[in-house]
């Protein structure tokens, strides 16, 4: 099975309207910079996107809200984009804030196959509204349930043909689960080099998870918050 696709407007084939989507990275950084552009240029929407950051105004997913491309965001933090606290605000988007351990954890458990599981996070909050409730160990546990995606987008520091994955630093976060837990997941890297070259000791995803790779490029790793003393 040939995994390699020459660019993300190849390799995103077969994306459409009021699809579900998972996107990796933390903050800026670490996230799928080419799948966005082309979802963006592509024009799709009625999308669910699932990612622990909404983007700023003018990048990332902010490229996907400010052409109001997104229908409901399920995320963590999404303090740093104006337009998505506008639209949110107006009822334009449809908003799931998770606490950002339930957030995670929900999409690990898409990707292992776990329905559903209880979390003390979010107790006594309106994250609570609707939500069985049961006792643990003397403190009142939520049920969350799982998260999929019919595509997941994650961003690599490294790649083989084979799809194995190697992350860096804050890359990680999100990325590597996110990979689990989409039907189809799309990976895109800093350098693709040939199977076998890798060190299997330093792989963070198996390929067996990635149905789609594709060498990316002009990456601009922006900073989200610069701070200097």
């Amino acid at each position: 099975m040939n995994k390699v696709y020459k660019n993300a407007e190849e390799a995103l084939k077969g994306v459409k309207n009021d699809m579900t989507f998972m996107l990796g990275g933390f903050g800026l950084g670490g996230i799928p910079e080419n799948s966005i552009t082309e979802l963006v240029n592509l024009g799709i929407t009625g999308l669910t996107c699932i990612s622990n950051n909404a983007g700023v105004d003018d990048f990332g997913l902010g490229l996907l809200l400010k052409k109001h491309q997104i229908k409901k965001m399920i995320s963590s933090y999404v303090g740093e984009n104006k337009e998505f606290e506008r639209q949110m605000l107006s009822g334009e988007l449809e908003v799931d804030l998770v606490p950002q351990g339930t957030l995670a954890e929900r999409i690990r458990a898409g990707g292992a196959g776990i329905p559903a599981f209880f979390v003390p996070a979010g107790y006594g909050t309106e994250v609570a509204e609707g939500k069985e409730v049961r006792e643990y160990d003397g403190k009142m546990h939520l049920l969350e349930k799982w998260l999929k995606a019919d595509f997941a987008f994650v961003k690599a520091w490294k790649g083989d043909t084979h799809g194995n994955l190697i992350f860096r630093h804050t890359a990680n976060n999100f990325n590597n689960m996110m990979a689990m837990a989409g039907k189809i997941t799309i990976a895109e890297v800093e350098e693709l080099v040939p199977a076998g070259e890798l060190d299997p000791n330093q792989v963070h995803t198996p390929g067996i998870f990635v149905q789609r790779i594709f060498k990316g490029t002009n990456y601009e790793k922006r900073i989200e918050q610069r701070t200097t003393r």
